[in-house]
């Protein structure tokens, strides 16, 4: 694409969800499951988002389209429109498995993220109904199977953090090891490229993710770095 529709799909996604301030942080914040009178007014927030944001001259169409419809599905069971398939254009398409991604890894008062491979195994079931799958598969090579900033064990009993994807396996990103779970202490950080070969700085697999609150183990720290 090229570099102003890029940025017309950016602003998009900082602006989709400009609806929510019209919703009653009583019902935005809810910690329980919303009733269907409360579902309602949460589904009014494309609709407001979009009448805010039309009346701003400085707003294109894209964010004015991806505002008003990414909670549409190519299976017709979105809203606010109830489009479906061709109906949606792939700005929005892509917007949706975005939107997504973030609600559920995302900590809030109604529920705890879960871990981000978790995430893409659901996104990945969901878009045999709801999702592109070719977009979706498009996104998981974005963000790699264990995306940047995860904290992951391995084979060896090392906890490390994902630093950048391996293109040719997402299995096998780049990482910062700076944990040993077998003598539970930190370790002198060191870089760690699970796609090179045994003898080359390879030959470890990653078992699982961790949660860095648990080890106290600020992932930022090694990605700013």
């Amino acid at each position: 694409m090229d570099a102003e529709t890029t940025r017309q799909a950016g602003l998009g996604g900082l602006l989709h969800d400009t609806g929510k301030a019209f919703v009653p942080d009583a019902i935005l914040n809810k910690p329980g499951k919303l009733t269907a009178a409360e579902f309602e007014i949460m589904k009014r927030h494309p609709s407001d988002g979009h009448e805010v944001l039309r009346k701003t001259p400085e707003v294109g169409a894209i964010p004015l389209d991806i505002t008003l419809h990414h909670h549409e599905r190519i299976d017709g069971s979105g809203y606010p429109d109830k489009l479906a398939e061709d109906q949606i254009t792939q700005l929005v398409r892509m917007s949706s498995v975005v939107d997504v991604y973030d609600a559920i890894t995302a900590n809030r008062c109604y529920h705890i993220g879960m871990p981000a491979t978790d995430a893409l195994r659901k996104l990945h079931e969901w878009s045999a109904f709801h999702f592109d799958p070719k977009l979706v598969q498009a996104f998981t090579r974005c963000v790699g199977i264990y995306p940047v900033g995860t904290l992951v064990r391995l084979e060896s009993g090392r906890l490390a953090v994902v630093m950048e994807q391996n293109d040719s396996s997402l299995l096998q990103p780049r990482l910062k090891v700076v944990f040993s779970t077998r003598s539970n202490a930190r370790v002198e950080p060191y870089d760690l490229d699970l796609a090179r070969p045994m003898g080359s700085g390879g030959a470890d697999r990653i078992l699982n993710h961790e949660d860095p609150i648990k080890w106290r183990i600020d992932t930022s720290l090694f990605i700013a770095a």
